[in-house]
């Protein structure tokens, strides 16, 4: 139950947290990373992953758009 769309992360500041979010009835974090700026990660949606959170500044791309965090 994966989905074909990717999100980019792209860091404008050390420090920017992602963190993978559980499907179910019960929502948990899951997996976590750590960016330095200007590291970019992709990630895509799973069976196990159903929402991403991300802090700290950043660039996000999805088949949507882009937008920035404003932090």
């Amino acid at each position: 139950m994966s989905s074909n769309d990717f999100i980019v992360i792209k860091a404008k500041e050390n420090g920017v947290n992602v963190i993978g979010l559980t499907r179910g009835s019960d929502t948990r974090f899951h997996h976590s990373e750590k960016l330095d700026k200007g590291e970019v990660m992709i990630a895509q949606f799973t069976e196990h992953t159903s929402a991403v959170k991300i802090r700290g500044k950043a660039i996000i791309q999805t088949s949507h758009g882009e937008m920035d965090t404003e932090v």
